[in-house]
């Protein structure tokens, strides 16, 4: 069976070897080659095969673009699944290497051309040849570096590859950035999980690997030893610990972004759990992403994360503070039903904090007898929950994701209890927990544990991602209660559905106990499942409803009978606001469940024709809460949205003059970008010469690209694709949010352009970035937010002239007795020389008032396509802007009378701050 999976994109030195010497130990033959590309910069690979010493050759290659800048750039080492090779990350090694980074790749001992034992990443094998890879780039020209012998550098793959980026965080503290997915921290845990020997995952890491001789020797004799007794011993356990990053967990301190599979029976979501809350105790950011596949099958979003590792690296190794790296914890969910195809359409889920496995449990009553039942002789024939290993064929995994539970466990060989049907949606994200009294005639009981969501007739049932805990229980003889943490799942029961606990004595994928005995479980409490995410406190989803059922239906019929109408009734237009794009009354969102925690508070702010506005705040402020209300995804608690005079509500028709792009895009891989286009203004079923096809594409400016399939597209590339869908149609209103996320500066410089020319066509543009220097060239208006409400709003050029250091430019130089004159003038606390001339900061004064409307007053929407000219144009005036607030522009009048009394040569004056400085003001100065 193939293992193989789709790409992804210390403290102890190995003192030894010293970097000249490393350079003569790696030296091998390589010849450069030129990777083929329809755009510039041209990738360069360069494939060398490098000695490690000890008859150990290792595959390596190497990617670098051309630089028009010929400065040194941050290095990157991808490191490849189990089974696989180097030439698997090829497609991302240079989509990292035109995005600027030095890439290597090789192909670790035992695979691809390599040589040597395969070590299931020995710190004495596999681990040391990492570290030799880091010696090498540290001598490379190209290869930023943060001293001498260490360069700038992040890890990044797969499984057995993102093991090997925390264990070489772990030992080589010159690591500065890991993106590890789908992979193991306690490698004895994912393969003798709780006692129990996973005998068909390590089957098929063996086989994968070419038979047990391709292995280090111990390994070997290990795997013998265990598959025979199928019981993992004391010696095998802490074998795997050594060679797992657990093992030296205490030492990773670098930002890591953890990708973990939902689909996967081998390493299951509890392994980022338990890496995620080592890291972050080292003081490290962690962020987790559950991903839609796994070892056993489903999307594993290769684009999406791909991105993802990019933005990582970007913010962690090329220190771009701005960019974005997606919310601390985000898991990826069904959107709907399957297609006709099997296609899974897939959405996202995002908090602002990682919730853990067991985040405000809940109580749910289950109900059954204590039930006596059989573990047969030889455990045969086995329970089936998972086939692992066919997750390219369509494992069972994938086929529970389109509603098909294929699990089955044999009669009288397990026990079964169940709750009461469900009277609404429940959403399960995390771990499960049960307490069961278990007894056996043998001295200790094996148990396979799983929770199914069944259907309402009681027999159709589905075990979410086709997980279980097996669970051996020792001195169960004597009798013995047992807390069971059940799989790590995201998965929501409908109404009308039950949640059945099984405890079943065999399953395929592990080693039972073959002599015969039964096993006698009870409940010894409630099954208790975490809270959905943003919830924080516990909630028992069955109610005891009986007695006042009646009673309660005849109110809820009344309540609907009263203001059903009124629900289903849109609001009337405003005539007077009819055309005005954007009018924000009020608006206010509580967190799930909560009564006086808000993510959006009492917002109001206009928006007129013409204008350009940034939506600001740090993170958590309440924008991309504000956005999905705009757009009807969410639906407010309080307050009121119009688009040009319409109430905004869910699928409001108004919305079809609306065009958003907003946390990314879904496109189809395998289609061009054209054809994606086209696709999508298809699926609106507006008539085709309403599209501005050709205006939109011009927009995208890609060229030659747009004929081909979007999964070869870099991320700047799907970024521009992504905005040009959001402008078909010419929408009369644009939100954009991030989007120069993934672009060069000429992209940017591009985009700020289109966006300033759309607007000034009569149309309205919203810009939600992180870039403040780009909202400051592009943008008329401002409004910033900060907790979920509104601190400031108005014209840029206002906003920013606020403090109160001005800059004076002069037309000549002036004498020393001249500045210091100036510096005694009235309300001048200092005055010096600057490279663009006299910097003077004026005494402090009050703050403005804090706006609450954008564009309301007559004044502020004439002056709306000029702020963004008085913004930029501020340090080079010659005289002062009449939207400058009072405080600052009469001290800024009298104090040019003073410098014309001095015969100092004025050739401008004006404000001497950017957006950021302003910025961290009014955050700073709000709540």
């Amino acid at each position: 069976m193939d293992l193989r999976l789709p790409a992804l994109r210390g403290k102890r030195r190995w003192a030894a070897t010293a970097a000249a010497a490393a350079v003569a130990v790696l030296a091998g033959t390589g010849v450069w080659t030129a990777a083929a590309s329809d755009d510039a910069p041209q990738v360069h690979r360069a494939d060398k095969i490098m000695n490690m010493g000890g008859g150990v050759r290792i595959d390596t290659s190497y990617f670098t673009a051309d630089s028009g800048d010929g400065g040194r750039r941050p290095a990157v080492l991808l490191a490849h699944g189990f089974g696989d090779s180097k030439d698997s990350l090829r497609q991302q090694a240079e989509d990292l290497a035109r995005d600027g980074y030095a890439v290597m790749t090789w192909s670790a001992r035992g695979f691809g051309k390599s040589t040597g034992k395969i070590g299931l990443n020995d710190p004495k094998g596999e681990v040391k040849d990492v570290t030799r890879l880091i010696d090498w780039l540290a001598e490379r020209p190209e290869v930023e570096l943060d001293k001498s012998g260490d360069p700038r550098v992040g890890l990044a793959g797969p499984s057995y590859g993102g093991a090997i980026s925390l264990l070489t965080a772990g030992y080589d503290q010159r690591v500065d950035a890991i993106a590890p997915a789908i992979t193991y921290w306690n490698l004895a845990d994912a393969l003798f999980p709780n006692g129990v020997f996973k005998k068909l995952w390590a089957g098929i890491f063996v086989n994968t690997g070419g038979g047990c001789d391709r292995f280090e020797a111990q390994l070997c004799a290990m795997y013998d030893r265990v598959a025979e007794t199928g019981k993992p011993d004391a010696e095998a356990e802490k074998l795997l610990k050594e060679r797992s990053p657990a093992a030296v967990g205490d030492r990773i301190k670098v930002p890591t972004l953890l990708m973990q599979g939902q689909t996967d029976s081998l390493f299951p979501l509890g392994q980022a759990d338990a890496a995620a809350k080592a890291i972050r105790a080292n003081g490290a950011p962690v962020d987790v992403d559950w991903i839609a596949g796994g070892h056993d099958g489903g999307d594993m979003e290769v684009d999406r994360v791909n991105a993802r590792v990019e933005s990582w690296f970007d913010r962690y190794l090329k220190d771009e503070s701005g960019v974005d790296t997606g919310p601390a914890f985000r898991v990826s969910r069904q959107a709907g039903q399957a297609d006709n195809d099997g296609t899974v359409r897939l959405t996202g889920a995002n908090s602002d904090t990682y919730p853990g496995l067991g985040s405000a449990m809940r109580p749910v009553a289950l109900a059954g007898r204590e039930q006596t039942f059989d573990n047969p002789a030889g455990a045969n024939p086995p329970a089936i929950s998972a086939l692992p290993g066919l997750g390219d064929a369509g494992g069972l995994a994938q086929l529970s994701a389109l509603g098909l539970g294929i699990s089955f466990d044999f009669p009288g060989q397990f026990a079964a209890f169940d709750s009461k049907p469900f009277a609404e949606d429940l959403q399960i994200t995390g771990s499960p927990s049960a307490t069961v009294h278990v007894k056996s005639t043998s001295e200790d009981a094996v148990l396979f544990a799983k929770v199914y969501d069944v259907g309402p007739d009681g027999r159709q049932q589905e075990l979410p991602s086709q997980l279980v805990t097996p669970l051996r229980v020792e001195g169960a003889k004597a009798g013995k209660d047992v807390t069971i943490t059940l799989p790590a799942i995201d998965h929501e029961l409908d109404d009308g559905h039950r949640l059945r606990l099984v405890l079943a004595s065999t399953d395929l994928g592990y080693a039972s106990p073959t002599t015969p005995a039964k096993y006698t479980v009870s409940l010894k409490g409630d099954l208790r499942v975490p809270a959905p995410l943003g919830e924080d406190t516990a909630a028992a989803p069955l109610p005891s409803w009986v007695w006042w059922l009646p009673l309660a239906g005849a109110a809820v019929a009344l309540a609907l009978l009263l203001t059903g109408r009124r629900r289903i009734v849109a609001s009337a237009p405003d005539p007077e606001l009819a055309d005005v794009p954007l009018q924000i009354t009020g608006l206010s969102k509580r967190y799930a469940k909560s009564a006086d925690r808000y993510a959006v508070k009492d917002l109001s702010f206009r928006v007129e024709k013409g204008q350009v506005l940034g939506l600001l705040g740090p993170n958590g402020a309440g924008k991309t809460t504000t956005l999905r209300m705009l757009m009807g995804l969410i639906k407010p608690d309080g307050g009121e949205i119009r688009v040009f005079g319409h109430a905004i509500r869910p699928g409001s028709p108004v919305l079809s003059r609306v065009g958003s792009f907003v946390e990314g895009a879904g496109f189809l891989p395998h289609l061009s970008g054209r054809e994606n286009l086209e696709l999508y203004w298809r699926a609106t079923g507006r008539p085709p010469e309403d599209a501005h096809l050709d205006e939109a594409l011009e927009i995208a400016g890609l060229g030659d690209a747009l004929a081909r399939a979007v999964r070869t597209y870099s991320q700047g590339m799907r970024q521009r694709l992504a905005i040009a869908q959001a402008m078909l149609g010419l929408p009369d209103l644009l939100i954009l949010d991030e989007p120069t996320n993934g672009l060069d500066p000429p992209q940017i410089r591009e985009m700020r352009e289109v966006v300033i020319r759309y607007a000034a066509a009569g149309r309205t543009v919203i810009v939600s970035s992180h870039l403040l220097a780009e909202v400051e060239q592009s943008c008329t208006h401002l409004v910033v937010m900060d907790k979920g409400r509104l601190v400031r709003s108005g014209l840029v050029a206002d906003i920013i002239g606020g403090g109160d250091t001005l800059l004076v430019g002069l037309a000549a130089d002036i004498a020393d007795p001249v500045v210091e004159k100036v510096a005694d003038l009235p309300d001048v606390e200092s005055a010096v020389r600057t490279e663009g001339g006299l910097l003077i900061q004026l005494t402090p004064s009050s703050a403005p008032a804090v706006g609450s409307a954008v564009g309301s007053p007559a004044a502020d929407r004439a002056a709306g396509a000029e702020g963004r000219a008085e913004g930029t144009a501020a340090k080079s005036s010659t005289s002062v802007s009449e939207g400058a607030p009072d405080g600052v522009s009469g001290r800024s009048a009298s104090l040019l009378v003073e410098l014309v009394r001095l015969e100092v040569p004025v050739a401008s004056l004006g404000p001497h701050r950017r957006l950021e400085d302003a910025f961290l003001t009014l955050i700073g100065g709000s709540g």
